[in-house]
């Protein structure tokens, strides 16, 4: 497995010998393990963040791995864009939009954030203002004899699973999503493999890779080189449980709306709570936060008394001044 991925990356693969070892592993089912050997690789062969240890102890990424296409607005970048607001450092890894209509670059350049940074930009862009975006296709040059290959294979590889894992910036705490339950276990096997501190791996049952509003959502809490798993039910924290079409997004521009909206106060309930909600375990998972409770309500102080505006206007003023 390590070999054939190592050759994978130094494209030493025919095209036709990677598609059959991609069709492989798609045919009998990725492991745990298989994907964390994957993710270890991609990572060794990416353009990564020149950051301090101490830096790096302090990073976490709130990604998905897309592919749910469930429609709503950019979940995951509204809070990582929150949360550094509140204190976390989040480097945040992502892409342009694949399988949705805005991906996270798409939604943080038409909010006006600079994302045209080099690595040392983008480290003193997280310790000027807690918050970096990274690029995927500008860290992972190898992707580049990867995707026709990739593009060429009618089902998901892989590498749908990978993105999350592969951070340039060695994030070792996550809220990470999945696009269904039955990865869980696997994608959480694969952190803890990859010296994973602490994670939320999450999956609703409505088919988000979020914690959903609309139905219970199963997880995987990861700490200590263990995990545990459970279900979470938003309504035993008092939030109101609502349709999907509550949370629904749109393009760039909507969803830009949609997040201005919640950093402004002026969101509809859904919209700010599914954010509270995905916040709230996002800082208990970055230890910010002593229990979920407590980071249910330092997200929403957050937004209320209009700290995360004011925030959002310095993480623009500082990527534009760079």
């Amino acid at each position: 497995m390590r070999e054939h991925f190592e050759k994978l990356f130094k494209n030493e693969l025919s095209p036709d010998e990677a598609r059959e070892f991609l069709i492989d592993l798609y045919n009998r089912g990725e492991s745990g393990e298989e994907i964390a050997i994957a993710s270890s690789i991609m990572r060794d062969h990416s353009i990564k963040l020149p950051i301090s240890d101490d830096l790096k102890s302090k990073i976490i990424d709130i990604v998905g791995t897309g592919g749910d296409r469930s429609g709503t607005f950019n979940i995951s970048t509204t809070v990582s864009l929150l949360l550094a607001s509140i204190g976390s450092y989040v480097a945040k890894h992502g892409n342009r939009s694949i399988t949705s209509r805005s991906g996270s670059a798409d939604l943080l350049e038409g909010l006006g954030i600079n994302l045209n940074l080099t690595p040392k930009q983008q480290v003193k862009m997280l310790e000027e203002s807690r918050f970096c975006f990274m690029f995927a296709i500008n860290h992972h040059p190898a992707m580049k004899h990867i995707m026709p290959v990739r593009k060429s294979i009618e089902h998901r590889t892989i590498f749908n699973l990978l993105g999350p894992l592969t951070s340039p910036a060695g994030a070792k705490k996550y809220l990470l999503g999945v696009f269904s339950p039955e990865y869980i276990e696997k994608m959480a096997t694969a952190l803890i493999r990859l010296n994973t501190e602490r994670a939320f791996v999450v999956s609703s049952l409505d088919g988000m890779d979020e914690i959903s509003l609309s139905s219970n959502t199963e997880f995987a809490y990861i700490e200590g080189g263990k995990y545990s798993s459970g279900e979470i039910d938003p309504e035993k924290f008092g939030f109101k449980k609502v349709p999907k079409e509550a949370i629904l997004g749109g393009d760039s521009r909507k969803n830009g709306e949609i997040t201005l909206n919640i950093f402004r106060n002026r969101a509809t309930r859904p919209q700010k709570d599914i954010v509270i909600l995905n916040g709230g375990y996002a800082l208990f998972a970055d230890g910010i936060s002593r229990d979920l409770k407590e980071g249910f309500e330092m997200v929403r102080d957050a937004i209320e008394s209009g700290r995360a505006r004011e925030h959002l206007e310095l993480i623009k003023k500082i990527s534009n001044g760079l």
